[in-house]
Order: C-alpha cells, then sequence, then structure tokens
C-alpha cells in the first residue's frame, strides 16, 4: 500500500512540474477594478522596462510574437491575449507590440495590471 502511495506521489509531482509557468519581475501597473479572467486559454505576452518581450515565458522578438500569436489563433480562435508590461516600461515597446497586434487583427487582448486601492 505505501509503495501505490509512493509511486502517486511521484506522479502527482511530475505532473506539477509539467505545468510550471514561467514568470518574469515585474511592477504592474494598478487600476481601480481589474475585470478578472480564466487562466485558461490565455497567451500571455511579457515586456520589461528594457524592452524585452517574451512570449508565455520564453524570450522573443516581434516575429516570433507574430507567429506565435498566429498559431495560437488559428489553434483556438477564442484565445485571450495578455500583455504584461512593467510599469515603468516605455510606451514605444508596448506600441511595437500593439502594432503586430493591429497587423494580424487579434481583437482579444486585456492588459493585466494590478488592483490598486480605491
Amino acid at each position: 500500500m505505501s509503495d501505490v502511495a509512493f509511486l502517486l506521489l511521484i506522479f502527482i509531482i511530475l505532473l506539477s512540474l509539467i505545468n510550471y509557468r514561467r514568470e518574469l519581475k515585474i511592477d504592474y501597473p494598478e487600476a481601480r477594478r481589474a475585470p478578472k479572467t480564466s487562466a485558461e486559454k490565455n497567451l500571455e505576452i511579457w515586456i520589461d522596462r528594457e524592452g524585452r518581450v517574451y512570449v508565455d515565458g520564453l524570450p522573443s522578438d516581434l516575429e516570433g510574437v507574430q507567429n506565435a500569436v498566429d498559431d495560437i489563433y488559428r489553434a483556438a480562435p477564442d484565445t485571450r491575449l495578455h500583455i504584461i508590461a512593467d510599469r515603468n516600461t516605455p510606451y514605444r515597446y508596448l506600441n511595437d507590440v500593439i502594432s503586430v497586434l493591429q497587423l494580424l487583427q487579434y481583437r482579444v487582448v486585456s492588459f493585466v495590471v494590478k488592483e490598486g486601492p480605491g
């Protein structure tokens, strides 16, 4: 019986590692009310304050963003796209990513913010 419990524990640990989510250290902008979305069917584009772009935690360039968004749209058109940028990220870096999304005419985009006081 203990062998089965041990194997089950190993199985659970391995499954939790498969669903590991890569995150970057970001200082989120704040909003008074932030609507919640489900974590399923999301594609996250991270932009740090130096303008480096990450797609689901992996380093990318604008062409990589375009390919990832195009691929995800073909596979699941209802996928939400989340843009997560540091509070101190210059707007020109956000504009580059938004321009790619405009080119692709992707319409399900959310800007992720931290809920602020008030």
